[in-house]
């Protein structure tokens, strides 16, 4: 492999001590590989290896958009490695372009074809074996991650992050942006009633049989006449006609008129 410049990053990612590798046979169906031609005595098998993924980050030259705006950014890639576990000698090299790049097996969770690329561009695909199912399960898992990356799921396009744009998941801002596009949108919306419409509120069915016989919601039933104990009905208050006669009454009574001269005032 061609020496990194001194400011680049890499990450690990994933790591196993010793992982089984096997020179396959050429793929002779497209439904996939099957690991168990893979452990017959006609297939050569390599001796362990320490497999490695590892995330590199190569930033760009700067450009100079403007004359007060600097845009930088950087170039992800990801490689899965395999290395001698003594002397961490490079034995193959899988860049990690595509999901084709390490395929599952279809009958076994514990094997993986790889497409490794040595030097020249030579191309040669090789099988690779975990003991553990559970160290298998995390390798996978940290080639999911490594897709969600590199915008290999989801439609958001193959062979890793766009030269000079960081992938979406790792933008500045992304998650503002998505809010104040909702906001905005929110705020788009006219909540005002049109010409013709209306609001109809329902009271429930009790509610309308008060109203339908004029009683009303507050209307409280008087006690009935026939039950014991019950309260009466007050009688109603004289009218101003009675109050004058009971007056009238009352000062003639008292000798204060004599009715020739009309209403004692």
């Amino acid at each position: 492999m061609d020496p990194l410049p001194p400011d680049a990053i890499q990450r690990v990612l994933f790591i196993s001590p010793s992982v089984h590798v096997y020179a396959i046979p050429p793929l002779t169906s497209t439904k996939g590989y099957l690991a168990a031609s893979w452990t017959t005595p006609s297939v050569h098998q390599f001796p362990p290896c320490r497999l490695r993924i590892v995330e590199t980050a190569l930033p760009l030259p700067t450009s100079q958009t403007s004359p007060t705006t600097t845009t930088a950014s950087e170039s992800l890639t990801t490689t899965l490695l395999l290395e001698d576990p003594s002397t961490g000698d490079l034995f193959a090299a899988c860049p990690y372009t595509s999901p084709a790049s390490i395929e599952p097996v279809l009958d076994s969770s514990r094997f993986f074809a790889v497409r490794v690329v040595g030097d020249g561009g030579r191309k040669a695909v090789l099988g690779i074996g975990f003991e553990e199912r559970s160290e298998a399960f995390d390798f996978g898992v940290a080639l999911q991650e490594v897709r969600k990356v590199l915008g290999m799921e989801g439609g958001a396009g193959k062979g890793g992050a766009a030269v000079g744009e960081p992938p979406a998941g790792r933008r500045k801002g992304a998650g503002k942006e998505n809010v104040a596009a909702k906001t905005e949108e929110g705020a788009k919306r006219d909540w005002s009633l049109k010409e013709g419409e209306s609001i109809h509120v329902d009271v429930g069915r009790r509610g309308r049989e008060r109203a339908e016989d004029g009683r009303g919601v507050g209307w409280i039933a008087p006690p009935s006449a026939g039950a014991g104990g019950g309260v009466g009905f007050l009688s109603p208050p004289p009218s101003a006609k009675e109050v004058r006669e009971e007056k009238r009454r009352e000062a003639q009574e008292m000798g204060f008129d004599d009715g020739e001269f009309g209403e004692f005032q």
